[in-house]
């Protein structure tokens, strides 16, 4: 068996309920929250600060752009999640040799591809966070 017919095999074998899944450590990465929100901040998403850009089309974006877009999030959990979102390929880090230097990040093809998911879950959470909050409080009166 060559190695591209491996690999098809083991794509054709792919299943997240199956405890050692690879796919699972994948679905936990994509799932992480800092992760939605760095996506949706590289492409664009969702409210802009004051004379930014609002064309809402992907581009790169430095470090502490990023850090202003995602309030809350540490410059620890920010490094931590660029890196692995580097690693797997969605995003792409470039460093250019100025003074001092310049790193920005942009989402690659497949980053998109991802994003066009994670849009989706973003703008449900979004529109229904009303509904939510009124049975969180229906559960939480009934259940004392």
């Amino acid at each position: 068996m060559t190695a591209a017919e491996q690999r098809s095999r083991a794509k054709a074998e792919y299943d997240a309920f199956v405890a050692r899944c690879p796919s699972r450590d994948l679905l936990d990465r994509i799932s992480d929250k800092w992760v939605v929100l760095a996506l949706a901040a590289l492409r664009g998403d969702g409210a802009q600060p004051f004379g930014a850009d609002c064309s809402g089309e992907p581009r790169p974006m430095r470090y502490s752009e990023l850090a202003r877009r995602m309030a809350g999030v540490s410059q620890k959990m920010l490094t931590q999640t660029l890196r692995s979102l580097e690693r797997d390929g969605l995003v792409a880090r470039t460093v250019t040799p100025t003074v001092p230097v310049t790193v920005t990040y942009e989402l690659t093809d497949l980053g998109l591809s991802l994003h066009q998911v994670i849009r989706g879950l973003k703008g449900w959470a979004e529109a229904h966070m009303d509904e939510v909050f009124t049975h969180r409080a229906t559960y939480d009166a009934r259940t004392g």
